[in-house]
This record gives structure tokens, sequence and C-alpha cells, in this order.
């Protein structure tokens, strides 16, 4: 045998192996169906959950507004963070849309409302650190939303 024979000989054996190695073993569809129909219940009940939390606790920063009687910044950014947990869980649910942004919107709202509550006495090298990071954050949801979908 030559070499390149020899080569191409283990290249296929070791294909091979890898393929054995990445099959799944054998479900039955039966169990399949039972444990990811399962799982996805679970999913949604969680989802459920998250999104109620998350209108309670809008619900409690909305009468925490209230009784101070003075709306401030910080707290229309912690409005927006709970709209976009709100939205994330839509699209969860629903599957419809990209999951992947919407953590990222978080982020950079979280980021926004970490600068405004920071006010004034903060280095502004962090400041600019932060606000970098908001762009690059929006670049990356931007290159998200660009991508061609599959």
């Amino acid at each position: 045998m030559s070499g390149s024979e020899t080569d191409s000989s283990s290249t296929s054996q070791t294909h091979e192996a890898n393929k054995k190695r990445h099959e799944s073993p054998n479900i039955s569809n039966r169990e399949r169906v039972f444990v990811v129909g399962g799982f996805n219940v679970i999913q949604k009940l969680l989802l459920v959950v998250t999104g109620l939390l998350t209108l309670g606790a809008a619900g409690a920063e909305i009468l925490g507004v209230y009784e101070r009687g003075v709306i401030e910044l910080a707290d229309i950014l912690l409005l927006f963070l709970y709209t976009e947990v709100v939205a994330m869980v839509i699209v969860s649910y629903t599957g419809q849309g990209s999951v992947f942004v919407y953590p990222i919107f978080i982020a950079m709202t979280a980021l926004a409302r970490l600068i405004v509550l920071q006010g004034k006495d903060m280095d502004p090298q962090n400041i600019l650190f932060e606000a970098a990071a908001i762009v690059l954050l929006a670049l990356s949801a931007l290159i998200i939303l660009r991508l061609p979908k599959h």
C-alpha cells in the first residue's frame, strides 16, 4: 500500500468511528415524544411563571413610583427592562423571532440604567467602557438580526 492509500483508509475509519459516536442511542419514538414533550411543557410553564413574576415586579415598580410621586429616569429604564423580559418570554413561548436578540437588548438597557444610577461621581473612564459595551452589544444585535435565517 502506498502512503496516500493508508492515509485515506485511516481517514475513512476515523470518519466512521466519529459518525458512530455521534449517533443517538436507540430511543423509541414514543419515549422521544414523551421526554421532549415533557420538557416542552416544563419550558412553557416556566416561561408563564417568568412572565407573571415580571409583570408583578413591574406592577410593584409602578406602585413605588406612584407612592413616591416622582418619576426618575432609572424607573423608566427599569420598566423597559421588564418590558424586554416580557418580550423575550413571548418570543420564547411562540418560537417566532430571534430569541438571542432580547438578552442583548436587556443587557444594553441594564448598562444604560447602571450609567444613570452611578451618576456624575463615577470615573469617566468607566462610563466610556460601559458606553463602549452598549455599542458593542448594539452591533452584535444588528449582526444577528441581519444574518440570513435558515
